[in-house]
């Protein structure tokens, strides 16, 4: 019986070193890498599914702004054509949303959910697929009272911001008004200079880079 548990915990030990919740993405313009959190144990689980069956592979960054963010997500645009508008293809599911606020914030390397606004999507499920990573700007305390006004004219969720919060979205930068609105469910760990290349790119007026950034290929690091 010892035998028999002692061999159980070791495959338990041994399940449990292989999980990982790295990711790595080599890009056009370079790599970068994410980490999933576990206490959003959906959003990580699917992304994780998505990476191993090669959905991100080939797919293009189809809406990028600078000192905002970049997505990607739609497998159509594996096959992009030239001036054409990427970004309504998803896959045929969306997630429950898993807002975990103040933990989680859009500071600027935070990975997140994107999502249909909330006329057509009151629960802020997430979108299957597509996903973001903040780059922001630098917020000081006159632009958070913007912001704060702006969302109660939107009817956004207004976040209460703490002090070190506050701090990180001035030194650091970020994306505040999608804060408590939106599924944040990582972060880059390694190559923000990867990301800060693609939102520097050139767009045309969807947003969508005048020359493909592509994902040559995403993989979980073992």
């Amino acid at each position: 019986m010892k035998k028999i548990i002692l061999i159980a915990l070791t495959l338990l030990a041994t399940t449990a070193s292989a999980q990982t919740n790295h990711v790595r993405f080599r890009t056009t313009k370079g790599d970068f890498t994410v980490v999933l959190y576990d206490d959003t144990p959906i959003h990580r689980d699917n992304f994780l599914r998505l990476v191993r069956d090669g959905y991100y592979d080939g797919i293009i960054f189809h809406r990028v702004i600078d000192k905002f963010m970049v997505q990607t997500g739609d497998s159509s645009s594996r096959h992009a054509e030239e001036g054409m508008l990427y970004g309504d293809r998803d896959v045929p599911y969306t997630l429950p949303a898993e807002i975990i606020f103040p933990k989680y914030y859009h500071h600027s390397g935070a990975l997140a959910a994107a999502r249909e606004g909330d006329e057509a999507n009151p629960e802020r499920r997430s979108s299957g697929a597509q996903f973001y990573v903040v780059t922001g700007t630098q917020r000081m305390s006159e632009d958070i009272a913007g912001i704060r006004r702006w969302m109660r004219k939107n009817n956004f969720n207004e976040p209460k911001w703490t002090a070190d919060m506050l701090s990180d979205y001035a030194t650091r930068g970020g994306a505040p008004h999608l804060d408590s609105n939106y599924t944040v469910f990582g972060k880059v760990t390694e190559g923000m200079e990867t990301i800060d290349k693609i939102q520097r790119a050139k767009t045309d007026e969807n947003d969508r880079p005048l020359k493909d950034i592509r994902i040559i290929k995403a993989e979980i690091i073992e």
